[in-house]
Protein backbone atom coordinates (compact mmCIF):
# COMPACT_ATOMS: atom_id res chain seq x y z
CA UNK A 1 0.00 0.00 0.00
CA UNK A 2 1.24 3.30 -0.97
CA UNK A 3 1.75 5.86 1.94
CA UNK A 4 -1.44 8.11 2.31
CA UNK A 5 -0.87 11.95 1.35
CA UNK A 6 -2.41 14.27 3.67
CA UNK A 7 -4.23 16.00 0.47
CA UNK A 8 -5.96 13.08 -0.05
CA UNK A 9 -7.76 12.94 3.20
CA UNK A 10 -11.36 14.66 3.81
CA UNK A 11 -11.75 15.75 7.10
CA UNK A 12 -14.82 13.82 8.68
CA UNK A 13 -14.62 15.96 11.96
CA UNK A 14 -12.82 19.06 12.21
CA UNK A 15 -10.78 20.33 15.68
CA UNK A 16 -13.46 22.28 17.04
CA UNK A 17 -16.34 19.16 16.51
CA UNK A 18 -14.12 17.41 17.97
CA UNK A 19 -12.97 19.41 21.27
CA UNK A 20 -17.10 20.47 21.67
CA UNK A 21 -17.69 16.35 21.89
CA UNK A 22 -14.76 15.95 24.29
CA UNK A 23 -15.93 18.75 26.08
CA UNK A 24 -19.34 17.86 26.45
CA UNK A 25 -18.24 14.37 27.46
CA UNK A 26 -16.26 15.30 30.26
CA UNK A 27 -19.33 17.27 31.84
CA UNK A 28 -21.21 14.31 31.61
CA UNK A 29 -18.45 12.05 33.53
CA UNK A 30 -17.99 15.07 36.39
CA UNK A 31 -21.75 14.62 36.82
CA UNK A 32 -21.61 10.47 36.66
CA UNK A 33 -18.46 10.96 38.96
CA UNK A 34 -18.59 13.87 41.31
CA UNK A 35 -15.49 13.65 43.50
CA UNK A 36 -14.89 9.76 43.35
CA UNK A 37 -11.26 9.43 42.24
CA UNK A 38 -11.41 7.51 39.07
CA UNK A 39 -9.00 5.49 36.91
CA UNK A 40 -8.28 6.13 33.74
CA UNK A 41 -6.83 3.61 31.49
CA UNK A 42 -5.31 4.65 27.97
CA UNK A 43 -4.97 2.20 25.27
CA UNK A 44 -2.12 3.44 23.52
CA UNK A 45 -1.33 4.79 20.92
CA UNK A 46 -4.34 5.98 19.07
CA UNK A 47 -6.52 6.82 22.50
CA UNK A 48 -3.74 9.65 24.06
CA UNK A 49 -4.76 12.32 22.32
CA UNK A 50 -8.74 11.86 23.33
CA UNK A 51 -7.41 10.73 27.00
CA UNK A 52 -5.50 13.89 27.32
CA UNK A 53 -7.72 16.63 26.18
CA UNK A 54 -10.87 14.76 27.88
CA UNK A 55 -8.80 14.89 31.25
CA UNK A 56 -8.21 18.47 30.94
CA UNK A 57 -12.38 18.95 31.39
CA UNK A 58 -12.28 16.40 34.33
CA UNK A 59 -12.70 17.66 37.94
CA UNK A 60 -12.81 14.39 40.19
CA UNK A 61 -9.23 13.40 41.43
CA UNK A 62 -7.45 11.08 39.09
CA UNK A 63 -4.89 8.59 38.02
CA UNK A 64 -3.80 7.80 34.52
CA UNK A 65 -2.54 4.28 33.54
CA UNK A 66 -1.28 3.14 30.30
CA UNK A 67 -1.63 0.00 28.00
CA UNK A 68 -0.31 -1.31 24.74
CA UNK A 69 -2.56 -3.62 22.74
CA UNK A 70 -2.42 -3.82 19.31
CA UNK A 71 -4.85 -5.66 16.30
CA UNK A 72 -4.06 -3.34 13.37
CA UNK A 73 -0.26 -3.22 12.72
CA UNK A 74 0.31 -1.80 8.85
CA UNK A 75 -3.32 -2.67 7.66
CA UNK A 76 -6.59 -0.80 6.95
CA UNK A 77 -8.80 -3.40 8.67
CA UNK A 78 -8.44 -4.85 12.16
CA UNK A 79 -7.10 -8.55 12.10
CA UNK A 80 -8.97 -9.03 14.75
CA UNK A 81 -6.43 -10.78 17.15
CA UNK A 82 -5.63 -9.45 20.05
CA UNK A 83 -2.11 -8.93 21.32
CA UNK A 84 -1.13 -7.28 24.33
CA UNK A 85 1.98 -5.77 24.05
CA UNK A 86 1.65 -4.50 27.63
CA UNK A 87 -0.99 -4.75 29.82
CA UNK A 88 0.66 -3.93 33.22
CA UNK A 89 -2.05 -2.34 35.15
CA UNK A 90 -1.64 -1.45 39.79
CA UNK A 91 -4.79 -2.95 41.64
CA UNK A 92 -7.75 -1.92 40.05
CA UNK A 93 -10.27 -3.30 42.75
CA UNK A 94 -12.70 -1.67 44.62
CA UNK A 95 -11.99 1.94 42.33
CA UNK A 96 -13.53 3.27 39.82
CA UNK A 97 -12.32 2.40 36.03
CA UNK A 98 -12.74 4.12 32.93
CA UNK A 99 -10.94 2.77 29.74
CA UNK A 100 -10.37 5.12 27.07
CA UNK A 101 -10.37 3.93 23.24
CA UNK A 102 -9.83 5.29 19.91
CA UNK A 103 -12.36 3.55 18.19
CA UNK A 104 -13.92 0.13 18.63
CA UNK A 105 -14.80 -1.51 15.05
CA UNK A 106 -15.20 -5.19 14.87
CA UNK A 107 -15.18 -4.94 18.94
CA UNK A 108 -12.40 -7.69 19.62
CA UNK A 109 -10.03 -5.23 21.40
CA UNK A 110 -12.86 -3.67 23.50
CA UNK A 111 -14.01 -7.43 24.11
CA UNK A 112 -10.44 -8.69 25.37
CA UNK A 113 -9.70 -5.92 27.75
CA UNK A 114 -13.19 -5.96 29.18
CA UNK A 115 -12.65 -9.74 29.19
CA UNK A 116 -8.88 -8.98 30.85
CA UNK A 117 -10.10 -6.30 33.85
CA UNK A 118 -12.98 -8.36 34.60
CA UNK A 119 -11.00 -11.31 35.58
CA UNK A 120 -8.41 -10.01 37.54
CA UNK A 121 -10.16 -7.16 39.09
CA UNK A 122 -12.99 -6.14 40.43
CA UNK A 123 -13.54 -2.51 40.33
CA UNK A 124 -16.41 -0.40 42.34
CA UNK A 125 -17.44 0.97 39.08
CA UNK A 126 -16.17 -0.41 35.17
CA UNK A 127 -17.38 2.09 32.38
CA UNK A 128 -15.30 1.84 28.51
CA UNK A 129 -15.39 4.92 26.53
CA UNK A 130 -14.24 5.30 22.96
CA UNK A 131 -14.05 8.30 20.89
CA UNK A 132 -15.49 6.44 18.29
CA UNK A 133 -17.78 4.02 17.60
CA UNK A 134 -17.87 2.52 14.22
CA UNK A 135 -21.28 -0.19 15.08
CA UNK A 136 -21.24 -1.25 11.36
CA UNK A 137 -17.89 -3.61 11.71
CA UNK A 138 -18.83 -5.06 14.86
CA UNK A 139 -18.48 -8.50 15.45
CA UNK A 140 -18.69 -9.50 18.91
CA UNK A 141 -20.87 -7.95 20.85
CA UNK A 142 -19.83 -4.92 22.76
CA UNK A 143 -20.53 -1.46 22.94
CA UNK A 144 -18.95 1.65 24.41
CA UNK A 145 -20.70 3.01 27.53
CA UNK A 146 -19.61 6.50 26.02
CA UNK A 147 -18.25 7.98 22.85
CA UNK A 148 -17.98 11.15 20.90
CA UNK A 149 -19.18 10.13 17.46
CA UNK A 150 -20.57 7.48 15.48
CA UNK A 151 -19.28 6.54 12.20
CA UNK A 152 -19.58 4.12 9.49
CA UNK A 153 -17.36 1.87 7.30
CA UNK A 154 -14.39 4.81 6.40
CA UNK A 155 -10.79 3.96 7.16
CA UNK A 156 -9.68 7.12 9.67
CA UNK A 157 -6.75 8.77 10.38
CA UNK A 158 -5.87 11.87 12.97
CA UNK A 159 -6.12 12.82 16.48
CA UNK A 160 -4.70 9.67 17.39
CA UNK A 161 -5.59 7.31 14.86
CA UNK A 162 -2.75 6.24 12.42
CA UNK A 163 -1.87 4.42 9.19
CA UNK A 164 1.21 2.59 9.94
CA UNK A 165 2.26 5.46 12.79
CA UNK A 166 1.67 8.27 10.61
CA UNK A 167 -1.06 10.97 11.18
CA UNK A 168 -1.76 10.24 14.96
CA UNK A 169 -0.71 14.28 15.14
CA UNK A 170 -3.72 15.44 13.46
CA UNK A 171 -6.00 17.78 14.99
CA UNK A 172 -8.64 16.54 12.81
CA UNK A 173 -9.91 13.53 11.83
CA UNK A 174 -10.04 12.57 7.78
CA UNK A 175 -10.76 9.68 5.76
CA UNK A 176 -9.70 8.14 2.79
CA UNK A 177 -12.09 8.05 0.00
Amino acid sequence: MDMIKESDLKVLFSEDSIQKAVRALGDKLNIEYGDDELYMICVLKGSVMFMVDLSKHLKMPLKMEFIRLSSYGSAFVSTGKVRAVDISLPDLNGKNVLVIEDIVDTGHTAKFLVDFINLNFKPKTFKFCSLLDKKCKREVEIDPDYFCFEVDDKFLVGYGLDYDGYYRNLPYIGYVE
